[in-house]
């Protein structure tokens, strides 16, 4: 029986030979008698597993030796407090500075601000005119040149691609040239980790949870410049000083085990599809066909700057709303699944990520053109 097409924005799609193989190894691990989920996170077989998904990463990923990995709990959500607590008092006055365009990036400023002063540096919160057109509030990227960073300030936060509003971006600022060559840019990657290169040096510090395309929920990958390591708040638990994490080598207390190992596996698969640049070859093939498919038709349309599309998240609205329901109970019938959008901006929502082929991109435009001769 064929698997239906899962479009879920996360926790996502994983290849189908990476749960083939955790099933095969579930009950006993490399004739170790025990299931991953069963070993002791010091015992020689994890710390195997966990160290062997390090080093892919650092492969796949083209790491420097100055830069720390770390497999940690909490999710990107997470993240969001756990960052500040870790950088935002670096430079003595607590303060961190945000860019602005989405649900993630607002989510991001607000709980920053909960551990210091919290500025937005830029935010695409209000409509615009681009290219002629107008643009709504968080479809669009305000040009780097308008930033307006605090040369004091701890770090520069970003969120590389909002999950909900479907807006990447394709290049990171050069701090220095904003006037602030001393802030490290912080970087949310979530939903777009690996799917294209990313020159993790160009930041001090990124983060992802690995539910889109690096893994299963429970885990949340942190790399981070070793310098900036080791000047955590008073407040923050020792579990999330990434000091300690780092020196322990994600192991000071119980990490994820099972969703590191799945991770793990999920990094060998893309170093089999050609690394991140094979991946972004393919990634590109789909959304090019998604977008190309939206853009052609008067039915449907995407709200987002054509320069600043995500191809991870590729969100779209009916233009007769009416017809939500009927597009998703066909759509599911039809085996195309999780196409809702998100509550906070309504529409539908197609996540692509990684482990979607080009396959079930083509049955979903598919579906598009059948819906559209039936009802447009």
């Amino acid at each position: 029986m064929a698997r239906p097409w899962n479009f879920s924005a996360g926790p996502s799609v994983l290849p189908e030979v990476v749960l083939q193989q955790a099933a095969a190894e579930m009950l006993d691990w490399h004739g170790s008698g025990m299931s991953v989920m069963e070993m002791s996170h010091r015992g020689r077989q994890f710390v195997q597993i966990c160290d062997e998904a390090e080093a892919d990463l650092r492969e796949l990923m083209n790491l420097p030796a100055d830069y720390a990995v770390m497999f940690m709990q909490g999710g990107g959500l997470g993240e969001n407090a756990i960052v500040p607590m870790n950088l935002i008092g670096r430079r003595g006055v607590p303060a961190a500075d945000f860019v602005v365009t989405g649900h993630w990036s607002t989510r991001s400023h607000k709980e920053a601000g909960r551990y210091g002063d919290a500025r937005i540096a830029a935010s695409s919160g209000v409509a615009a005119e681009i290219g002629g057109r107008e643009q709504r509030p968080f479809t669009w990227v305000p040009p780097a040149q308008s930033w307006q960073v605090r040369p004091e300030a701890a770090y520069l936060h970003l969120c590389s691609n909002e999950t909900i509003g479907g807006v990447e971006f394709t290049d990171w600022p050069d701090l220095a040239e904003l006037g602030a060559p001393d802030v490290p840019l912080v970087v949310d990657a979530s939903s777009h980790f690996l799917s294209r290169p990313l020159d993790v040096t160009r930041a001090g510090l990124l983060f992802a949870g690995a539910q889109k395309n690096a893994g299963p929920a429970g885990v949340t990958v942190v790399i981070a410049r070793r310098d900036l390591l080791g000047k955590a708040l008073s407040i923050c638990p020792s579990a999330f000083d990434y000091a300690n994490v780092a020196a322990e080598h994600s192991r000071y207390n119980t990490p994820p085990t099972f969703a590191i190992y799945v991770a793990g596996l999920v990094y060998k698969w893309v170093k089999a599809q050609g690394g991140v640049e094979g991946l972004e070859a393919a990634n590109k093939a789909k959304a090019d066909l998604l977008y190309g498919y939206l853009d052609a038709s008067e039915f449907y349309r995407n709200p987002v700057e054509p320069s600043v599309r995500s191809r991870m998240n590729v969100p779209f609205v009916l233009r007769d709303e009416s017809l939500n329901d009927a597009f998703l109970q066909g759509a599911e019938a039809a085996g195309l699944l999780a196409l809702k959008g998100h509550k906070s901006v309504g529409g539908m929502r197609a996540s692509i990520y990684n482990a979607m082929p080009l396959a079930g991109v083509q049955a979903l435009v598919d579906y598009l053109k059948e819906f559209e001769r039936r009802y447009g």
